[in-house]
């Protein structure tokens, strides 16, 4: 009777544990499920082949016993668990546009199959929360673009979603900025079936694949060993120190910076029709250092300065999470700096990046667009002293100073000063010292 007793509570034991993994997964589930109304001219018709791929370990088992089911749900369980505690990283690549970022973000794009890389989300949510006036209102769009990579460092795809514009269907979009800039969302497990005669303005290059597909997106995250994101759109280090502390992330933010002067000049080439003021004070005339244009140069180079700052203080919250890096250097010496930013992140630098960097850093004048992340990188440092007028090199050292100062490049004096290439510009400087 007693043995009958005993084999009664274990199995009523073992359906209470099967109840509980249920809501678990239902839970997860429940997160990489967004309902939304469809608000896009495109026809849901044209997209009813396309279906996600869902990961076998997690599919019902209709026909096991209760004994079978409860074994492989606390099987899944276990290996759910191993996978979330066994390392994984997760890194946020921060910086200005016209800094590198792209070519430094390749760095993590081209890790392999064990890195999921975003590039620019924040492109969506700063496109959405664009005023009249041309700005964004620095409080909400800072909140909204911490909520949207922390959850898309969670493999959550909801939040960014709800800013696609227009609005994805059944979670599916062609409309996700530079999606061709990341190899994880042109792999073969993400690559849905091509639509004859939908366009999709970001498409692959590697394969031709259809409209994206954002629980697929997720899945194929959720299986990734790590994860990076780069963006250009955060303004402050501070704004994100609940991704810090968020005990389910393992997160490493690295600052990517550049000499301000050199900023200044790629950006009135890169972007001509909204710098034309300073191209029109390069040609003559004095430059009225109160103007908008002026001061937004001099707000940009505080907040690089400010959250520069923050992290080289090494805060509590910041501890062992923070690293500086100055393209300039990494320009110079690339494979040295590649090494020393995986090394940091806590992630083996695989011969599949070395073999990148080499062949990208060597390149030649032909292949080395605006936005190339070909370049060959050690003409690329000097490139800028040759294209901005001495003027306003002289501008941008007066409202960006103490800028130039922390990051260690030097001021020029004379026109001469500025285009010798014999007198550096750039100080021997060591940051992140722990």
């Amino acid at each position: 009777m007693r043995i009958k007793y005993t084999i009664s509570i274990v199995f009523f034991v073992a359906l209470v544990i099967i109840e509980k993994e249920n809501n678990i997964i239902s839970r997860v589930s429940d997160k990489l499920t967004l309902k939304q109304t469809p608000q896009t001219p495109l026809q849901p018709s044209s997209f009813s082949h396309i279906l996600p791929k869902h990961n076998a370990s997690i599919t019902p088992l209709k026909n096991d016993s209760a004994f079978t089911l409860m074994k492989r749900r606390l099987e899944n369980y276990s290996e759910h668990q191993e996978v979330m505690t066994r390392g994984r990283k997760h890194i946020l690549l921060l910086a200005t546009t016209r800094t590198g970022s792209s070519f430094v973000g390749e760095f993590f794009n081209q890790q392999g199959d064990n890195m999921f890389y975003l590039f620019e989300p924040l492109w969506h949510v700063e496109k959405m929360l664009t005023l009249d006036t041309g700005g964004t209102n620095a409080t909400a769009s800072a909140k909204a673009y911490r909520n949207v990579l922390q959850q898309l460092l969670l493999c959550d795809f909801s939040q960014l979603e709800s800013f696609i514009d227009p609005l994805p269907v059944d979670h599916i979009t062609t409309a996700l900025f530079r999606r061709e800039s990341s190899s994880s969302l042109c792999e073969e497990s993400v690559c849905s079936p091509f639509v004859k005669g939908v366009f999709e303005r970001y498409h692959c290059k590697s394969r031709r694949c259809g409209p994206l597909n954002l629980t697929m997106a997720s899945l194929s995250c959720l299986q990734k060993e790590h994860r990076a994101i780069k963006s250009v759109r955060v303004r402050q280090l501070e704004t994100l120190r609940p991704l810090a502390e968020d005990p389910r992330l393992d997160v490493k933010f690295i600052q990517l910076v550049r000499d301000p002067r050199a900023v200044l000049a790629s950006r009135m080439v890169a972007f001509a029709a909204k710098y034309k003021n300073w191209k029109e004070w390069a040609s003559g005339g004095d430059i009225p250092i109160d103007d908008d244009e002026v001061r937004k140069l001099k707000g940009n180079c505080d907040n690089i300065k400010m959250s520069a700052e923050i992290g080289l203080r090494r805060p509590q919250w910041l501890r062992g999470r923070y690293m500086l890096v100055r393209y300039e250097d990494i320009a110079r010496f690339p494979m040295r700096k590649a090494a020393e930013m995986y090394r940091f992140a806590g992630i083996p630098f695989t011969p599949q990046v070395k073999s990148w960097i080499l062949k990208n850093t060597q390149a030649s004048k032909d292949t080395s667009g605006v936005y190339s992340t070909q370049k060959n990188s050690s003409e690329q440092v000097e490139k800028w002293r040759f294209s901005i007028p001495f003027k306003i090199a002289q501008v941008v050292q007066k409202v960006c100073g103490p800028t130039l100062k922390l990051f260690g490049y030097k001021f020029v004096s004379s026109e001469e000063m500025l285009t010798d290439k014999s007198v550096s510009l750039i100080e021997n400087k060591v940051f992140n010292v722990l």
